[in-house]
């Protein structure tokens, strides 16, 4: 039965034949994808979002290629448009954060996790991200300027002895062999509550001795971390492989007791194991060699190992 002009849409049919094109070459896309030609299959997304602009899941899957690919500025810009629609794809967003963090913009990298964050506030990529972007605002010495640099490492190269410290949390310090403030901020609080005589009033100090210098028990390891995760995301950048380090380490299916270590460790991704070492994971109560063995197998599965300390 014919149409009625009068129910027709300029440019109806128009779309509808873009859209069919868009949906071919999607199509097309996913099949070279299978193939592993990566190529051709962001050949064929190009074209499919070049016939149908509106086609968010073939924008998403081009952008995805393209940042395994290390074209990041491309990626970028389809992530944006992808999220300028209402209600923006939380992968969407995330994977923008990201990109932002790793060009050092991280206050559009936090907007980006917080617009997750509003609307599901438990998200656990989310957290986690949202916690990275928050550290790396702080002071990082492989980003600072050269100038910066040496004064940074300088002021983690003081002697603790040279602040005014109580006779027992000084002692405590040196027999723990902590004889800088490059060596104090790799201890957690914890760490240091546990070494025999070291009480609340010491930690209070050091704790205030720290903040006057915008230093903070931790900062050290936990730079060490993040810079650690850093390089495995760039050494598998391109490979396919490094949305690996994002996977939660339930994964692994560790045994009770390994678990319970990386809890207390608050490791909550492959990529959060991998950047521990072994003398860390064996720092925690229970945590034993067989756990050790158990955790390196596992990461060795998947291609990962624990770090390793640069020699001296």
């Amino acid at each position: 039965m014919p149409h009625d002009p009068l129910d027709m849409v300029i440019g109806e049919e128009s779309a509808k034949r873009d859209a069919a094109a868009a949906a071919k070459h999607a199509a097309a896309a996913r099949e070279a994808e299978k193939a592993g030609d990566r190529l051709s299959a962001v050949t064929e997304y190009r074209k499919a979002v070049a016939a149908n602009p509106a086609d968010a899941s073939s924008a998403f899957s081009l952008a995805y290629l393209l940042d395994q690919m290390g074209l990041d500025d491309e990626a970028a810009a389809l992530y944006e448009r992808i999220c300028e629609t209402p209600p923006a794809p939380v992968n969407a967003l995330l994977n923008l954060s990201v990109l932002y963090e790793d060009r050092g913009d991280y206050a559009r990298a936090e907007r980006c996790v917080r617009q997750v964050l509003d609307t599901n506030p438990t998200h656990p990529r989310a957290r986690l991200y949202m916690k990275d972007v928050q550290a790396s605002r702080e002071m990082i010495l492989e980003e600072e300027p050269d100038r910066d640099v040496v004064k940074k490492k300088a002021l983690l190269d003081t002697p603790v002895s040279d602040f005014e410290l109580s006779v027992r949390a000084r002692t405590c310090l040196k027999k723990m062999n902590i004889r800088t403030l490059g060596d104090l901020i790799n201890y957690t609080e914890a760490e240091l509550m546990s070494y025999k005589n070291f009480g609340e009033s010491s930690l209070a100090e050091i704790k205030r001795m720290l903040t006057s210098k915008n230093l903070r028990l931790g900062q050290g390891r936990e730079d060490a971390h993040r810079a650690a995760r850093r390089q495995m995301m760039d050494q598998l950048r391109g490979s396919g492989k490094e949305m690996v380090l994002n996977k939660p380490v339930s994964d692994l299916q560790l045994s009770v007791r390994a678990r319970k270590a990386l809890q207390l460790l608050n490791i909550q991704t492959l990529g959060d194991l991998a950047s521990h070492t072994e003398a860390e994971l064996m720092g925690v109560k229970n945590f034993g060699a067989t756990s050790l063995v158990e955790v390196k197998e596992r990461l060795g599965e998947l291609g990962l190992t624990l770090r390793t300390l640069d020699p001296d």
